[in-house]
């Protein structure tokens, strides 16, 4: 039997003693990370324990760490299990297994590149309702990338379930497929953005985010514990990463805030981002967007839904030298790059892409036409990113692994 399908057997047997939905990990900050898994009765001593690679000259192992998980029953045959795993410090490899007092996961590697490192990022975005086509973006990725590897991250744009308040679309249309396609939601740390079908658009405790409430807008370390961020209590999905050489952040397009904005002026103009090589935002909602029900668009008003990352965000992007704006939410793929304004400090250019391929039902009517995009692609896809010390490579392939776009940035 090979290693591969080893594993798969292993995993089967950890879930045929409770744990339903194995562990999917999110990025949380910049040495943190947020782990979430399931099962179908109660476990006792549910807990996450994590460990780095070893630091010291002779290579002792480092020591373990248990945490206890938090518990949330969603109904009853779905009991939830969350963790925060970290400070992770510089290390290079992360471990972590979760443990009920009867039955254990096997134990996951999240690898943490360097600024001179590759770093490939899956970028996937409106799979739901559509689980055999997001099963097939996926095999067309496990393709891409090659046996045995996996992304260093997935940015999910937004929109992995049709509704939120379906227990069953959570396991149909996100869990089941990445789990079909080799697991990477365990070792590849995912940066989720807050999409319309996510949930709605109160963002209050009880608005059916089952699964993705791990962003709470606090991202430092002092804060990750406090007892509202643990228990989920605080949801404002906008927060920033660094990966490899890039800093990303992620902005929640649906839910604009005083309190959003003050963030992204004050990331925008941060250390962190402002001296990382390439610079990246990401929300849900494009600014630009061309294709979608002429009804809906305009007799329905949806054509104002991202008046305000147009109108009060873009031209931030500009000012601040943004070099990547990465979007969902119109179901196919479109690209184009322009000059950024006479504001910008650097006067370079500013691309935009919208990467709402990954299994959703296609927009294929066109309803606005901004003149800016040179690629416009009306069909299921995913977008491999890798991030390369002083180069961005962006490879956009179509389910039969065909490239269907590809650009690179050099700073």
């Amino acid at each position: 039997m090979s290693s591969t399908a080893l594993g798969l057997m292993d995993d089967w047997v950890v879930v045929s003693h409770g744990f339903q939905k194995l562990p999917m990990v999110f990025e949380h900050g910049q040495e943190h990370y947020y782990i979430v898994w399931e099962t179908s009765k109660p476990a006792n001593e549910s807990s996450l324990e994590w460990w780095t690679d070893a630091t010291s000259s002779d290579r002792q192992s480092s020591a373990h760490y248990v945490v206890e998980a938090q518990y949330k029953m969603l109904d009853k045959s779905h009991h939830r299990y969350s963790a925060i795993l970290g400070p992770v410090g510089l290390a290079s490899k992360v471990h972590y297994r979760c443990t009920t007092s009867t039955a254990s996961t096997k134990e996951y590697i999240i690898a943490r590149r360097s600024e001179t490192e590759l770093t490939r990022i899956l970028v996937i975005s409106d799979n739901q309702n559509e689980d055999d086509v997001f099963r097939q973006v996926l095999t067309a990725a496990q393709h891409h990338y090659g046996r045995g590897i996996v992304p260093d991250a997935i940015l999910h744009a937004g929109d992995s379930v049709q509704h939120a308040e379906r227990l069953e679309d959570w396991k149909n249309q996100l869990f089941s497929p990445l789990e079909d396609a080799g697991g990477y939601q365990h070792r590849s740390p995912m940066i989720f953005v807050s999409g319309n079908h996510d949930h709605d658009k109160a963002r209050t405790p009880d608005n059916w985010n089952v699964y993705a409430d791990m962003y709470h807008g606090i991202m430092t370390t002092e804060g990750l514990g406090a007892p509202e961020v643990v228990n989920g209590k605080y949801h404002c999905f906008y927060h920033a990463v660094s990966l490899g050489s890039a800093r990303i952040i992620s902005l929640d397009a649906e839910c604009p805030s005083a309190e959003q904005s003050a963030f992204l002026e004050r990331e925008l103009q941060s250390e962190a981002f402002q001296s990382a090589r390439h610079r990246i935002v990401t929300m849900h909602i494009a600014p630009y967007i061309e294709f979608w029900d002429p009804y809906t668009w305009n007799e329905k008003g949806e054509k104002h839904w991202g008046e305000h990352v147009r109108l009060e965000y873009d031209p931030l992007f500009r000012q601040y030298n943004v070099d990547l704006v990465i979007s969902g939410h119109q179901h196919n793929y479109q690209r184009g790059t322009v000059q950024r304004n006479s504001k910008s400090t650097d006067g370079g250019s500013i691309t935009y892409a919208i990467v709402g391929g990954a299994g959703g039902g296609l927009d294929l009517v066109q309803v606005e036409d901004w003149s800016m995009y040179s690629v416009t692609y009306l069909d299921h896809h995913f977008v491999s990113l890798e991030i390369e010390n002083r180069e961005l490579r962006w490879t956009a392939k179509n389910r039969a692994g065909e490239i269907i776009d590809h650009f690179s940035i050099v700073r």
